[in-house]
């Protein structure tokens, strides 16, 4: 299974990070779920930053989402970063191709720089610069990240804006007969897809959303009932991919789980 001792490949997506309401809480649900470890390291007074582990690797992490988004009335999420060579020269490309720069270049102690990203349609992101934190240091085996998925209410846009500032080749198709579905590629490798927000959603915000990998979806998808979730989507089966479904933890951050074949 694939391991990272060093930053990847710019352009592809390195760290899902969640913000949330209840640190302790989301810890122990998520370790419940994937077997996590959890690793918390003090950032502050008071503060920790809670490191989730398999085989004593990071593969996320979690922190309590900060005064200022409670008070706009964020509701706890999965965040996703995308690895860059150069933080503050993606941000000033983002800005030139009509995103919006939310928090600009800053360095996280020794270990990166980043900056938080909107696209023109709206979803955010954040762009990281690697230095002694690479990201996840596993990825595409039950229980790490396997996928990224933006839904967006401009999928054209959207395209227009990754394909320019990250390199990405996007080919779209349908994932049924209703809707289409873009995949996006870095040298060849297929590894996030756009969906466009569909009315029966609601009014919800463009969004990423990153996709776990398991060996068995439906047992998952049991077990985040058992321990406080929900399923959004239960397990459905995708035509020549392999079976998902869309789950809820008990703090309300959405999370999507994927089999493969």
């Amino acid at each position: 299974m694939p391991e990272f001792s060093s930053p990847h490949t710019p352009g592809t997506f390195c760290w899902p990070e969640l913000a949330t309401t209840d640190q302790k809480g989301a810890s122990a649900f998520y370790r419940g779920l994937f077997g996590w470890d959890v690793d918390d390291q003090p950032i502050g007074p008071g503060e920790t930053y809670t490191m989730f582990r398999i085989r004593g690797k990071a593969v996320g992490a979690a922190y309590a989402m900060r005064a200022e988004e409670r008070t706009h009335g964020i509701p706890p999420y999965w965040g996703s970063h995308i690895a860059v060579a150069n933080a503050d020269e993606s941000a000033k490309k983002a800005d030139a191709l009509g995103g919006k720069v939310l928090a600009p270049p800053f360095d996280v102690m020794d270990v990166g720089r980043m900056a938080y990203v909107q696209d023109p349609t709206g979803a955010a992101f954040h762009i990281w610069q690697a230095k002694k934190h690479v990201g996840a240091e596993i990825m595409n085996e039950p229980g790490t990240l396997c996928w990224t998925e933006l839904a967006t209410r401009d999928t054209k846009s959207a395209e227009r804006f990754y394909t320019q500032l990250f390199g990405w080749s996007a080919k779209t198709g349908m994932a049924d007969s209703t809707m289409p579905y873009t995949e996006f590629s870095l040298n060849g490798t297929a590894f996030a897809g756009m969906m466009p927000i569909q009315p029966e959603w609601g009014n919800v915000p463009p969004y990423w959303m990153p996709y776990f990998a398991t060996a068995d979806c439906d047992a998952t998808a049991a077990k985040t009932r058992q321990l406080g979730g929900s399923a959004r989507v239960p397990p459905t089966d995708i035509p020549n991919v392999g079976r998902f479904a869309v789950l809820v933890d008990p703090q309300g951050a959405t999370f999507a789980i994927v089999k493969i074949g």
